[in-house]
């Protein structure tokens, strides 16, 4: 057997043993299956991935069955191996893995572990699903698996009704994607005849400046085939306008944040965009639409990070601004940078979200960074990953000395965005470096309010809690980090007598495996996914521009130190707000009150939603639910013809007396009748 069918198919075995076999095994057994299969395929994915980097790798297709044939419509399961499936296939694995192990730790208070564990290896058996797919359909196929199984990790704890709002949320938001998608998947058949991704690239460039008939106009064929596709990526991507259900993805257990975030759901959307780079070469309208909607993507979510409270929603929209990042790059023609971004992308917000739910873990379940503070000396190891995240997100480095990992990809993109010489390619340009400065600004203001300054724990119901139930239980609470004797301290320090704990090793470790990957992920690889030799590396698996490339290179000075500036600019920005003079962010949030409110409630989109979608559609259900069904069905329907049945019953009742000369008597009536219409005849 190929490598590739235990990669894909070992977290598929492992999701049914855990999850259908979770009584007769029990729960660690559960666990120990699942994180071993996912530590398996991450095994085996990253030599697949190096013999790619040397150069010693060619692209295969492995055959699984056949899938589909009826008339036309004729294709295999088959599993593709190429550049870009090599790269996703070390994302997506080596991040799961390291959830599946952090989840221990986190998760170890939890009684449904089983089920936790196999819905996350199922989520990641999709995702692999998705990126080894050789046809639109099986690509499909993971794209929907994906979506079911990030409904049932949102929603994971489905007695919380936050979370169950979320997941639905997710779950509806992204079907509307899917409907574009599915759109275009029927019209790229319909125009190619075939579902089989190489086929239709390589017939991709004869279609071009073909019109087809849409909406009873005619526009051009593979600027509606690849507009329709771009709006399934815009949904499970996450780009703005389909964007609202991220932040509420929240709900759900941190591991899960980190998973969806990082490497696998939010990132479909960008691969796609990539596999398919041929494709959307062909129509400049359709990347420009890319281009536009990325840098509007990355200047929104930037926007509303710099005012949230919950550490994990400002991780959340960084996550959206980044996503916008990388749907420029793939706009201007670049999707090697879109991928490199994606790559290092995945080890950072890993990092960080890993690294927010080890604060979380150790704040007892505190996500407000208002009631943090102070705390690198009591989490130390989790404050240097953060901060290693942090490094990395902010793009710090020197140029042509060394930089973090999204120094290299975040700088490829911008560059490639200006070298690009578009409008819209230098509206990506521009918007990019706007977001980067507050990228820098959101990201120090997170690790300055929760590592640095004084504690303001007494100030939290949960700590509160907490220290009450030590009190009272006088017992070590391993859940929440905090333990007894601890927990008669004075509450004059600003800790109510609370001292967080590190996490447990379990959950240090993916940490530290994740801190390795934000310094070094983007000095070791930027070689290979950005240099003059890329078309080398991508082998064909990528529309690549070498003309691009050049340009990149040869962009003035001043592009390549922008980001660093602005980067400097955020970061003393965060510090003279945060540290040096606390007071300013209440004054000037107060100067700027209704922008300030704003940007808060997030472009007010769920409210625009709210008013425009989702009352109306409430009050059409209610109409077709009263007057429809209880009106019209159910009246004429079952409950007409239950009274037709009462009424009759009654009327037969009354004939049924039991005395013989009735029913003599209505017998001789019915024997007259029988005859008089006999005589009449």
């Amino acid at each position: 057997m190929h490598p590739i069918q235990f990669i894909v198919f070992l977290p598929l075995l492992a999701a049914l043993v855990a999850g259908l076999g979770a009584r007769l095994i029990g729960k660690v057994p559960a666990k120990l299956v699942t994180t071993l299969a996912l530590f398996a395929s991450c095994a085996l994915s990253w030599p697949i991935f190096i013999s790619f980097l040397n150069g010693s790798a060619q692209e295969s297709v492995t055959p699984v069955l056949q899938w589909v044939r009826s008339g036309d419509l004729d294709f295999q399961w088959a599993l593709r191996v190429d550049t870009l499936t090599a790269i996703m296939l070390v994302v997506v694995t080596s991040v799961s893995a390291l959830v599946h192990l952090y989840s221990w730790g986190y998760m170890d208070e939890e009684p449904d572990q089983s089920r936790f564990f196999a819905y996350l290896s199922l989520f990641t058996f999709a995702m692999l699903m998705l990126v080894t797919a050789d046809n639109l359909v099986q690509m499909f196929f993971g794209w929907e698996g994906v979506g079911l199984a990030s409904y049932l990790l949102i929603g994971f704890w489905f007695r919380k009704p936050s979370a169950s709002a979320a997941a639905m949320k997710a779950f509806v938001v992204n079907r509307v994607g899917d409907l574009g998608f599915m759109l275009g998947i029927f019209g790229t058949f319909l125009v190619f005849g075939t579902v089989s991704i190489p086929a239709i690239l390589a017939a991709a460039p004869g279609m071009a400046g073909s019109t087809i008939g849409f909406l009873g106009h005619r526009f051009d064929t593979m600027t509606v085939l690849c507009i329709l596709l771009f709006i399934g990526a815009m949904g499970k991507s996450a780009q703005l306008g389909l964007h609202t259900w991220l932040p509420d993805a929240m709900e759900g257990p941190t591991p899960v944040s980190a998973l969806i975030h990082a490497a696998t759901m939010v990132t479909a959307g960008v691969f796609m965009v990539c596999r398919l780079s041929p494709m959307f070469a062909t129509s400049e309208t359709a990347m420009h639409v890319v281009t536009y909607v990325g840098a509007a993507t990355l200047f929104f979510a930037a926007t509303i990070g710099t005012t949230q409270w919950d550490i994990k929603r400002v991780i959340a929209y960084s996550t959206c601004s980044q996503l916008g990042y990388m749907f420029v790059a793939a706009g201007v023609g670049a999707p090697g940078a879109a991928m490199f971004h994606l790559f290092t992308h995945a080890f950072f917000k890993a990092l960080l979200f890993l690294g927010a739910g080890s604060v979380i873990h150790a704040m007892h379940h505190e996500q407000d960074m208002r009631y943090y503070g102070g705390l690198r000396k009591h989490i130390p190891i989790t404050f240097w990953a953060m901060m290693m995240g942090t490094l990395a997100i902010t793009g710090v480095g020197i140029v042509d000395v060394f930089g973090f990992a999204g120094f290299y990809s975040k700088d490829s993109i911008l560059e490639a965005a200006y070298a690009s010489g578009t409008a819209p390619g230098h509206f990506g340009f521009f918007m990019g470096i706007f977001a980067a400065l507050l990228t820098s600004f959101y990201s120090w203001r997170l690790m300055f309010l929760t590592f640095w300054g004084k504690p303001r724990w007494e100030q939290s119901e949960h700590i509160q809690h907490a220290v009450h139930d030590a009190h009272g239980h006088g017992h070590d609470d391993h859940a929440h980090g905090h333990d007894d004797h601890h927990a008669h301290g004075h509450a004059s320090d600003g800790t109510g007598g609370y001292h967080p704990h590190e996490s447990p090793l379990v959950m240090l470790l993916p940490l530290v495996l994740l801190s390795v990957g934000a310094v070094l992920a983007g000095f070791v690889f930027h070689g290979s996914f950005i240099s003059e030799g890329e078309g080398e590396f991508w082998k064909n698996s990528v529309a690549f521009s070498e003309h691009l490339i050049h340009a990149m290179h040869g962009v003035p000075e001043w592009v390549k130190w922008a980001p660093f500036a602005v980067m400097v600019a955020g970061l003393a920005g965060a510090y003279v707000a945060y540290i040096a003079n606390p007071g300013i962010p209440a004054a000037f949030s107060a100067a700027i009150g209704p922008l300030y409110r704003f940007v808060y409630n997030k472009w007010y989109f769920d409210e625009l939603y709210n008013a425009v979608f989702v009352k109306p559609a409430m009050a059409l259900g209610r109409v077709f639910w009263q007057q429809g069904d209880i009106g019209i069905i159910d009246r004429f329907g079952p409950n007409g013809a239950a009274w037709v049945v009462a009424r009759s019953s009654r009327i037969a009742v009354r004939l049924q007396s039991g005395y013989l000369n009735s029913y003599a008597l209505v017998m001789l009536v019915g024997l007259v009748g029988a005859v008089s219409w006999v005589i009449a005849r």
